[in-house]
């Protein structure tokens, strides 16, 4: 939305419904971005108009449930630790917190947002999508960072961070919770087939490698939390167990070679140690590999 001047201050609109205002930095920041450190207020149940701009919340502490009722939608989650809450400018309903809760605020104008979008997308109008409790790791921990330095960021050194550090939230808002792109939910049916080949791809090309949750989800353009979830879904397996049994069916192909030393099939499929790789080999097999090639 551009027309922020219909809309009141978002600090102040904020302040109205709470038990108190949140403390704003004095500093602003490029595009009159605002920022507070962490802070905390009680629980809520009120009705809250459009605000000039966009709001990203994090949260701190003990979890509580959180509902934004905009219509006839409902927006539900938890205040969790790794979560996010996006208010886009203008937007407005009724909010229902259960409890007391630990927060920090970005206060970002839609000239900044659209900025940062026009390098990404080409120009096309963005604008973001209403969030609550929502997991975003990656926006969280930039925002714990703003949060850390807020207070910090008349002096020079520590503004240029947290501009970078902004410059980087924004990226990740466009990116994940625009309408230029999206981080959707998995479906109750898991991972589509697509995904489930190329994750399981990956696996099978880099079984001699460390491999992350991180880097599977990303594979699958989903949250780490979202990924496992959805991998299960479709699968059936947790993704560990899933690149086990690949690891472990790869050892079992190695040990029929009698020239390979056990310690260097071991490291042929991610086991730094014989140890490590005895006792994976077993909980799958029953034996050690030393027994299966005996057998062979």
């Amino acid at each position: 939305m551009s027309s922020a001047a219909a809309f009141g201050y978002a600090p102040d609109a904020l302040a109205r419904i709470l038990d108190r205002a949140p403390p704003v930095a004095d500093a602003a920041l490029r595009g009159d971005t605002r920022l507070t450190a962490p802070w905390g207020h009680g629980e809520l149940h009120d009705y809250l108009h459009g605000m000039q701009g966009h709001v990203i919340i994090t949260y701190y502490g003990e979890p509580q449930d959180i509902v934004w009722r905009v219509g006839k939608e409902r927006l539900a989650g938890a205040t969790r630790s790794g979560t996010i809450t996006i208010i886009p400018e203008g937007h407005e309903g009724r909010w229902d917190i259960a409890g007391p809760i630990g927060v920090s605020h970005v206060f970002l104008s839609h000239e900044r947002l659209a900025a940062s979008a026009e390098q990404l997308n080409g120009g096309r109008p963005v604008e973001l999508l209403g969030r609550v409790g929502f997991e975003d790791p990656v926006a969280a921990r930039v925002m714990e960072l703003l949060g850390r330095d807020a207070a910090a960021a008349t002096d020079p050194a520590a503004r240029l961070f947290v501009e970078q550090a902004t410059d980087l939230l924004v990226t990740q808002l466009v990116r994940g919770h625009s309408s230029f792109g999206a981080i959707e939910p998995p479906s109750r049916r898991g991972l589509a087939d697509w995904q489930v080949r190329k994750v399981t791809g990956y696996m099978r090309e880099h079984l001699d490698e460390p491999i992350g949750l991180d880097e599977l989800a990303a594979l699958a353009g989903l949250s780490r939390f979202h990924f496992c979830t959805a991998f299960r879904q479709a699968t059936g397996s947790t993704p560990h167990a899933w690149l086990v049994n690949l690891r472990i069916e790869r050892a079992r192909q190695l040990l029929g070679h009698p020239e390979l030393p056990v310690t260097e099939v071991a490291l042929a499929v991610g086991y730094e140690t014989p140890s490590s790789f005895a006792a994976a080999f077993r909980k799958i097999t029953g034996v050690t590999p030393s027994a299966f090639r005996r057998q062979l």
